[in-house]
């Protein structure tokens, strides 16, 4: 089996750091906040082992890849044109996109958009969803004393110096908060979840639990990973998604009503904090209307929100017997 290898490359204007390892059809993993290309370790190799190409980019304003600084060059049209340059770059006619988080939302996207590049999708944590009636900026709540994440990570400034002052300590809180092994995942369980309301007096950060020992599916050496990339990168670029989300929502009006017309897989954990949201579990029911070729929805036991790593064997076998069948 072939190593593991790291390249810059250019892509729609900026530059762009992969990993990737094997040769045959491209599979490209999308990572979703706060994660890089790191989070798709135990899928690099299982794919190259299976004959794929297996692909795995720091997206854009993540890791070693370019930081635009203008907060508007984020928008899913980018991210989406950052993919399809990508796959310029890399000589490749067509991939499968799997994504998990926000990497879900942009592979549904680049599928929806691009179907002659991207042959099929596998998104994970996150589900196809309709344009809703009104910006997410006026849909998600906010009271005097506290306001739904997304809104919290809006200011440019207020999330970085809160996730900044201990860029380890941040990360240890964030990826445990929303993972399977946090607790017992339903509504109203009072389970800490870093995707909730946030006070505007304590922040994010400040009722999530810092395990002393971290899950057995990451270590230490793990985190160090992730934290050195964050300590160089900083969370500006990854902040800089969410404040895209309205002008996503404005730019999405033209395609209001489009399928994804691709085969799909959608796998979720049994604890993702997401499934928690209200109404969540409805819009994973109407699936099928916005996505015809589905082919199945996988739910892995006792994972969280970072399936792919939490549980690589089940969600390895999941993947691979998806590709099988294109």
């Amino acid at each position: 089996m072939s190593s593991l290898k790291h390249l810059t490359v250019q892509a729609n204007g900026i530059r762009m750091h992969v990993a990737e390892q094997g040769d045959g059809p491209v599979v490209l993993l999308c990572h979703g906040f706060p994660e890089t290309w790191y989070a798709w370790r135990h899928q690099l190799p299982a794919l190259a082992g299976n004959g794929f190409r297996a692909v795995a980019p720091d997206l854009r304003g993540y890791g070693a890849t370019e930081r635009p600084a203008d907060a508007g060059q984020y928008s899913l049209f980018h991210l989406v044109g950052d993919m399809v340059g990508l796959l310029d770059a890399l000589g490749a006619e067509t991939a499968v996109i799997v994504g998990n988080d926000w990497g879900a939302t942009l592979a549904w996207q680049a599928a929806l958009l691009r179907p002659d590049r991207f042959r099929a999708v596998v998104a994970s944590s996150v589900p196809m969803m309709t344009r809703s009636p009104l910006p997410p900026g006026k849909l998600f709540p906010a009271t005097d004393d506290a306001l739904f994440y997304t809104l919290y990570f809006q200011e440019p400034g207020v999330a970085e110096r809160e996730f900044e002052r201990d860029v380890r300590l941040t990360l240890r809180k964030l990826i445990f908060g929303a993972s399977g092994d946090a607790g017992a995942r339903v509504d109203g369980d009072g389970t800490p979840n870093p995707f909730r309301m946030v006070t505007r007096r304590d922040g994010l950060l400040a009722p999530l639990p810092a395990p002393e020992s971290l899950p057995a599916w990451i270590t230490e050496a793990d985190l160090d990973v992730y934290a050195e990339a964050f300590a160089a990168s900083g969370f500006g670029g990854a902040l800089n998604w969410y404040r895209n989300l309205d002008r996503n929502w404005e730019l999405q009006a033209a395609l209001d009503g489009l399928t994804v017309r691709v085969p799909a897989l959608y796998v979720v954990g049994e604890r993702d904090v997401g499934l928690s949201i209200p109404g969540m579990r409805q819009i994973m029911d109407g699936m099928p209307a916005l996505v015809p070729h589905l082919r199945d929805t996988v739910v892995i036991p006792e994972a969280g929100h970072w399936i792919q790593q939490e549980k690589p064997e089940e969600y390895n076998a999941a993947l691979l017997a998806f590709l099988r069948t294109l």
